[in-house]
């Protein structure tokens, strides 16, 4: 079984649904949907968002390793960068600011 199939296998049983459920809620047939749990069958873009929105979570959620959170990642990296962008844009202000008083001081001379 691939990390797809697992992950999907998980959600499924979460929810408390049995293969049947999700296969007519995917409107394909249950040994569809068993291939796609068991890694058998490779699924594709549209089928993984379909499975993710039924489910009600990312698609990457479906793909990611177990143990991995890629929202948590993604966010703390968004984070950190939002911090970084603050930093440089208070830098900016200040160089500005040092250019505008030059600029006087020439003026006044």
């Amino acid at each position: 079984m691939n990390i797809i199939g697992k992950n999907i296998r998980q959600l499924r049983q979460k929810n408390g649904w049995s293969q049947g459920e999700v296969a007519k809620r995917l409107n394909i047939s249950i040994p569809a949907f068993s291939k796609i749990e068991t890694g058998i069958t490779d699924i594709n873009i549209s089928r993984l968002a379909q499975i993710a929105n039924l489910f009600e979570v990312s698609t990457m959620d479906i793909i990611s390793k177990e143990g991995e959170n890629p929202q948590s990642i993604n966010n703390e990296e968004i984070a950190s960068l939002k911090e970084k962008l603050a930093q440089r844009e208070e830098e900016v202000i200040k160089l500005q600011k040092k250019v505008i008083d030059l600029y006087e001081e020439i003026r006044e001379r």
